[in-house]
C-alpha cells in the first residue's frame, strides 16, 4: 500500500498544493502527503479562494522545490505537468512516477468569475482523479 505521495507541478503554487490538500483531508493520518514544484513559487490567491469554498484551507502552505524534498521517503510522485515529470525522473525510478495531465487554470483569461471557474474545474478534476486513484482512502474513511 502507498504510504507517501508527493504531488509535483511547475511552481508549487496551483495544482500540486490543491491536490495535496484534497488528499490530505481525505487521508487524515493514513498517508503522508506533500507537494513541490520544479521551481519554488508563491501560492496563487485564486487557489486559496476555491479551496476555502469547499472548506479545505491552505494556510501554512510553504511552496518548495523538488530539490528541497527527500524523495527517498516518497513512494509515489504524481507529476501534474510534463516538466515536473521530467524533473522527478532525475531522482526517482519511472515506476514510482505517475503523470496526470492537468490544465493550468492560471492560463485562463477573462474576468474574475471566468478565472475562478477555471480554478474550480481543476480542483474538481483533481478531486475526481484522487478518488479514482486512491479508492482505499475514499471508500474507507
Amino acid at each position: 500500500m502507498t504510504k507517501s505521495v508527493l504531488f509535483a507541478c511547475n511552481m508549487n503554487s496551483v495544482r500540486s498544493p490543491m491536490a495535496a490538500a484534497l488528499l490530505r483531508r481525505a487521508a487524515a493520518d493514513r498517508l503522508r502527503v506533500d507537494s513541490a514544484g520544479v521551481y519554488e513559487g508563491g501560492l496563487d490567491p485564486f487557489v486559496e479562494i476555491v479551496m476555502e469554498e469547499i472548506s479545505v484551507p491552505l494556510e501554512g502552505h510553504e511552496p518548495k522545490a523538488l530539490s528541497d524534498v527527500d524523495l527517498s521517503k516518497i513512494d509515489v510522485v504524481v507529476a501534474l505537468t510534463p516538466e515536473a515529470a521530467v524533473e522527478a525522473r532525475r531522482f526517482m525510478p519511472r515506476e514510482s512516477i505517475e503523470f496526470w495531465d492537468i490544465d493550468n487554470p492560471s492560463d485562463e483569461r477573462g474576468g474574475r468569475d471566468i478565472i475562478l471557474e477555471s480554478y474550480r474545474r481543476v480542483r474538481d478534476e483533481l478531486d475526481a482523479r484522487l478518488k479514482k486513484r486512491f479508492p482505499e482512502i475514499y471508500e474507507n474513511p
